[in-house]
């Protein structure tokens, strides 16, 4: 199992000195949010992932996550390849519908219903992956379409900027999504269609769907999210210890609740990634 850490507050040169500690620390990602909503302290979280990307070597890096029914596939095909090359081929996409509570969503006429948002996505991808292979492309879509053209440079990561999909647990149509591509943000849905926390239960079932359903060979990460007292590694160990039995490869501290000004997450950083066995 790999390890995470979102960075959710501080202005870029804060967030970058964060990451670049975290990767100190021995983590293996440092991820920062997706948002642009007007009001508050918001940064631009393409401008900052430069910013860290420019201050670590090693660990990946990404955002929590992007919404493409927000963005245009081309503009996000741009901003993602020229991060990759800036980092040296370290960048992955996580991407969902988006939570409709975010102000850069109906706030500013943004589509909110989850059927436009979920067609969007997929374009969004089809178009993704056409323009970073650098072959000539065309697309005819619903929502986008274009003329051929050829996408020029292309990422360092090839065939793909690997995409991890935040996926409904269990609807099949979301997961069919999750697994064209490498990697799942498994959302685990309650009776009512409610979010519930994951247990070791829902990931071992999500393993055995990817092994019987994806038809690619090439890596698939179940990637899990929550917070773990740096100070109590047998708490940690009973946290996580079970989700890696089951299945999950990368697990991502989360503090998106206060306390987690930098102050907090830096002493959370430096204490370091959780440690089993």
């Amino acid at each position: 199992m790999r390890f995470g850490f979102i960075i959710p507050t501080g202005d870029p040169r804060m967030v970058g000195e964060l990451a670049h500690e975290a990767e100190l620390a021995g983590w293996d990602g440092a991820f920062y949010w997706d948002g642009i909503a007007v009001g508050g302290e918001v940064y631009d979280p393409w401008v900052v992932l430069a910013v860290m990307g420019m201050r670590t070597e090693r660990i990946r890096l990404g955002l929590m996550l992007t919404p493409p029914a927000r963005r245009r596939p081309w503009k996000l095909a741009r901003e993602t390849m020229t991060i990759d090359r800036l980092t040296n081929g370290r960048l992955v996409l996580p991407v969902g519908l988006g939570a409709t509570t975010d102000p850069g969503f109906a706030n500013v006429g943004e589509p909110t219903d989850r059927v436009t948002r979920a067609e969007l996505l997929d374009e969004s991808l089809d178009v993704l992956t056409g323009l970073w292979s650098g072959t000539p492309f065309r697309y005819d879509g619903k929502h986008y379409s274009f003329e051929e053209m050829a996408f020029q440079p292309t990422p360092v990561q090839m065939p793909r900027i690997p995409i991890w999909v935040a996926a409904a647990w269990y609807r099949p149509k979301s997961m069919r999504r999750a697994l064209r591509f490498d990697g799942v943000m498994p959302n685990p849905l309650d009776e009512r269609g409610n979010h519930r926390r994951e247990t070791p239960e829902d990931i071992a079932a999500i393993q055995t769907y990817v092994w019987e359903h994806r038809k690619a060979t090439t890596p698939f990460e179940i990637v899990v999210e929550g917070v773990t007292p740096g100070d109590d590694p047998a708490a940690t160990a009973a946290i996580i210890g079970p989700r890696a039995e089951a299945g999950a490869t990368w697990w991502i501290e989360s503090r998106w609740e206060a306390p987690n000004q930098p102050e907090d997450l830096r002493q959370r950083i430096r204490q370091g990634p959780p440690r089993l066995g």
